[in-house]
């Protein structure tokens, strides 16, 4: 049994939820090859190639790949699927964009946010916005997969798998990049903090959120996010996100400010290994998922916790 992981990178470096892919890929068994495709990508295929469990890397270099459009990259792991029996990628925008079209080419099902794998043909994956599993077993040669990062601990370094240089399908021509905004912060990425401080529609203005909850931040070197309440408010840009159709977070730690609860916000943090929710409704949503709740005015108490922590 042999599997196919997609890298997701930036060329230079491996993404954290390729580490988190690798780790899925572990526990259905069998040879781990990695496909790393890009463009002047040497030090992302080094980089997978250290992964603990990783037996082999395949290594596309070509102009066509830089930006990793998912019409080339997706005939490319076709090219190659021969031989594997499954075919893993996040699922993260790369994954949702790339997987699809490889699974429509080799006319099978994909199988979409697995959490658990149960056996090499049976895997677990969040139903109405996580408030169900389902088992789903697939019979067909190849599976397909996107993974969950968040539900796998990411794998370790120190392997030393060989890398095989492959040759680049051809440039479809079917799409190219036209520009690329990037939000720069000092502050960690919010899908791979540790701590998120997250803000919804109860801090009432843009000007609360970034007042209120940019200090304790700051003391705590976390990232910030917002439910979707507060991103249709204009409160933070979407990219800020957290929940089903946002960003789906597991830091150690994560603070939810003014959030109700909603089950779609649920669905993308509540595998945080420690919840605390301050809201002034007792009966909020979110605090049945919470470790710490206070019930309290969240603009006495969150100015009180920011002087706290010195």
């Amino acid at each position: 049994m042999a599997i196919l992981v997609l890298a997701e990178h930036d060329n230079a470096s491996l993404k954290a939820a390729t580490l988190n892919t690798v780790a899925a890929a572990q526990k259905i068994g069998g040879d781990i090859h990695v496909l790393v495709a890009g463009n002047g990508c040497d030090a992302a295929c080094a980089a997978a190639a250290a992964l603990t469990g990783v037996s082999k890397v395949l290594c596309a270099a070509a102009p066509h790949y830089e930006a990793q459009l998912a019409e080339n990259l997706a005939a490319l792991v076709v090219a190659h699927a021969a031989g594997y029996t499954h075919i893993l990628a996040p699922a993260t925008s790369l994954g949702k964009n790339v997987l699809p079209r490889v699974a429509a080419l080799l006319d099978v099902a994909q199988i979409s946010d697995i959490v658990a794998v149960e056996a090499a043909d049976t895997f677990v994956r969040p139903i109405y916005a996580g408030n169900a599993m389902a088992k789903v077993k697939s019979a067909d040669a190849v599976k397909v997969i996107t993974v969950r990062t968040t539900a796998f601990e990411a794998v370790g370094s120190g392997g030393s798998a060989p890398v095989e240089a492959i040759a680049a399908a051809a440039d479809l021509g079917l799409s190219k990049l036209v520009g690329r905004e990037l939000t720069k912060s000092e502050r960690p990425e919010l899908g791979a903090a540790k701590v998120i401080v997250s803000g919804g529609r109860g801090l009432g203005s843009g000007e609360n959120y970034h007042a209120l909850l940019e200090p304790l931040a700051d003391k705590l070197g976390a990232a910030l996010g917002a439910s979707r309440a507060a991103v249709d408010a204009g409160y933070v840009p979407n990219d800020y996100q957290v929940g089903q159709t946002g960003k789906i977070v597991a830091p150690q730690l994560y603070i939810a400010v003014g959030i109700s609860g909603a089950i779609q916000h649920l669905a993308g943090m509540k595998d945080s290994k420690v919840i605390v929710a301050i809201n002034k409704d007792p009966e909020a949503p979110i605090f049945q998922v919470a470790d710490y709740g206070l019930v309290a005015d969240l603009f006495q108490v969150v100015p009180e916790l920011t002087a706290a922590l010195g």
